[in-house]
């Protein structure tokens, strides 16, 4: 394998579109008035905010987050031993094709290009005329640093001690939708919570079904996430809750803003969904969710897709 495929695979591409969900939902209502019935498109039926150079920073800034987030995760598992034994995707410092200095190094360039564009992008939404709420968004943008960075590395790795769950809800959820959207607008509404919760609970679905399907080895290595602690049938049992909690959420904003018919195309996403709980809760082979978790991850971002032209 050569460096640059290797650099590839740490960044895990295939994360990178659970990442943008909530950004491309919280925008896309940034769309003027669109909580009000005012929603504009461009030529294809696509919210017009997604042709601005603000939304497209937007989604950079948090690709970068999550390319930092994946290199520290692969830097923190492989010097913990954590990835020695690991089955599947193959992780480039416990492969000692990338090792822990060159991570290291590849880690403070990211974070350092991702903080510059997090900048440009604070100024571009808020100017020079608004300093408490861009010595906020500076605040969040460090803070977004420091936890994409502690999830593995560190003596108090958080990712270690179960608390992964509650990092990737506020993160790519809440704070994912309501941030952006407020890039856009410089307020916030109380019905945001809805599909900003539905983003939360399917993005943590995703990390639910990565924990189920490391649980074993994480077991062995001391890596205590919530899986590990709740054991298979409960991890089976939340990861139903957290579908299931997201769909109703998305569901019960979209009545009480119901307009027309075509506003729930989104279910075409929750198939994906429930054929996932189906398949988990028959799941006897942790090693075989592996495929599940694309399914999960592309099914939240269509349904982000959807939820925004349609809503």
């Amino acid at each position: 394998m050569t460096k640059i495929k290797a650099w590839v695979a740490a960044a895990r591409l295939r994360t990178l579109p659970l990442s943008v969900s909530g950004i491309i939902v919280g925008a896309s209502f940034g769309n003027l008035d669109s909580l009000f019935g005012k929603s504009f498109t461009c030529c294809f039926g696509c919210p017009a905010v997604w042709q601005s150079s603000l939304f497209w920073l937007a989604i950079l800034v948090t690709i970068g987050f999550q390319v930092l987030s994946n290199f520290a995760n692969d830097y923190g598992d492989g010097v913990r031993g954590t990835d020695a034994k690991r089955e599947g995707e193959k992780r480039m410092v416990a492969s000692g094709i990338i090792s822990p200095k060159q991570m290291k190094i590849g880690m403070i360039i990211t974070g350092i290009i991702t903080f510059f564009l997090a900048t440009i992008l604070i100024f571009m939404a808020f100017g020079n005329e608004n300093f408490i709420i861009s010595f906020v968004f500076f605040n969040l943008t460090i803070v977004s640093i420091i936890a994409a960075v502690k999830y593995t590395v560190g003596k108090k790795a958080y990712g270690y001690s179960g608390l992964g769950d509650v990092f990737v809800f506020l993160f790519f959820g809440l704070l994912s939708v309501l941030g952006s959207y407020y890039l856009f607008t410089h307020n916030l509404h109380w019905l945001l919570l809805l599909p900003a919760m539905a983003i939360g609970c399917f993005s943590t679905a995703v990390l639910n079904l990565n924990n189920m399907r490391d649980i074993e080895n994480d077991a062995a290595t001391g890596k205590n996430t919530l899986v590990v602690k709740l054991g298979s049938k409960k991890a089976k049992k939340y990861h139903v809750f957290l579908l299931l909690l997201g769909m109703v959420c998305a569901v019960i904003y979209t009545v009480i803003n119901y307009r027309e018919p075509w506003q729930f195309v989104y279910l075409i996403a929750f198939v994906p969904f429930l054929l996932n709980i189906k398949t988990v809760f028959k799941n006897k082979s942790p090693m075989l969710l592996d495929g599940e978790l694309k399914k999960v991850a592309l099914s939240t971002f269509f349904f982000a897709i959807l939820f925004s032209i349609f809503m």
